[in-house]
């Protein structure tokens, strides 16, 4: 089994400075904080029935809504997908992909071992716009919602259905099935029972990477099985600095920086010095595993 170190990270505000959905705004002209006071009044109407919706993905049907009444013209996944190339990353994103990934591609002494950089994309956002993105070449996996397109009566295909969501909790349940390596081996569920040792990425083996509280159950998943949390706040943004220090004093994450990924910063520096800290770990135990398994060797009888 492969000695991987997974990097996984949420999106929105983590990798971009905003939201994904902002292009496809620009796109059609549309005000971005009128749609979002939009849906949620819609939202709130349901509710008022006695009806229970989920805060974090409801905007999904308010998309479709828009993509069928013609508020979101010829809205589909293409669209999605065409918007995901205006998507403004991070400084030092995707280089820092690039470089984490080749890590340790040259250097025999772990690669013998099996020991490699993936990286992942958690978000409840909209896959398809991640796909369309530059990071594509660099990303080994990706949980987020996924809509159906369907033809209207004139024959254009529209956004029609949510087949697949993520929201902030079963963004935990994505963290599960990198765990055991859905998408990587064939036959294998989130329900299969697979003993730890023999599950394709160890939870100890995975850094997780966002912005804020929404994502403490993912934190805390990562935290209760050893593995390591960091936290992104936007430049000079004093309210999101003092919310991720207090996710620190409480435990949630290991350590925090500015959302700047560039060479020499500290989100740089402390995510690829602990991925270096767990291939020297992961190393560490692969040779003492050689060495207790390994007969004395033969000598000659007194």
């Amino acid at each position: 089994m492969a000695n991987i170190i997974a990097v996984i990270w949420d999106c929105d505000k983590t990798l971009i400075d905003g939201y994904m959905q902002d292009p496809l705004f620009r796109k059609y002209g549309i005000d971005a904080s009128d749609f979002w006071a939009r849906s949620r009044a819609r939202a709130k109407e349901i509710e008022e029935k006695g009806i229970r919706v989920n805060a974090d993905t409801y905007y999904l049907n308010y998309f479709i809504k828009c993509a069928q009444d013609g508020t979101l013209p010829g809205l589909n996944n293409a669209v999605l997908r065409e918007v995901g190339k205006e998507l403004q990353f991070y400084a030092g994103i995707p280089a820092f992909f690039e470089t984490t990934k080749a890590m340790f591609r040259e250097d025999q002494s772990y690669a013998e071992y099996g020991i490699q950089v993936e990286h992942y994309i958690v978000s409840t956002g909209f896959a398809e716009t991640i796909r369309g993105s530059e990071l594509m070449p660099y990303v080994d996996g990706i949980w987020g919602c996924e809509l159906l397109d369907a033809p209207d009566a004139n024959g254009n295909d529209l956004l029609s259905e949510i087949v697949y969501t993520i929201d902030n909790t079963t963004k935990t349940r994505a963290l599960f099935e990198i765990n055991k390596g859905i998408g990587k081996i064939q036959g294998i569920d989130v329900n299969s029972s697979i003993p730890k040792e023999n599950r394709r990425v160890q939870f100890e083996n995975m850094i997780y990477i966002a912005d804020g509280p929404s994502d403490i159950p993912a934190f805390s998943l990562i935290k209760q099985n050893g593995g390591a949390t960091f936290a992104i706040y936007p430049r000079g943004d004093m309210r999101a600095m003092r919310q991720v220090e207090q996710m620190r004093a409480d435990g949630r994450v290991d350590m925090y920086a500015e959302a700047d990924y560039s060479e020499k910063t500290t989100a740089n520096m402390w995510i690829t010095d602990k991925i270096q800290s767990m291939a020297d770990r992961i190393r560490s135990a692969e040779k003492e595993k050689i060495r207790a398994s390994a007969s004395d060797i033969p000598r000659h009888l007194a």
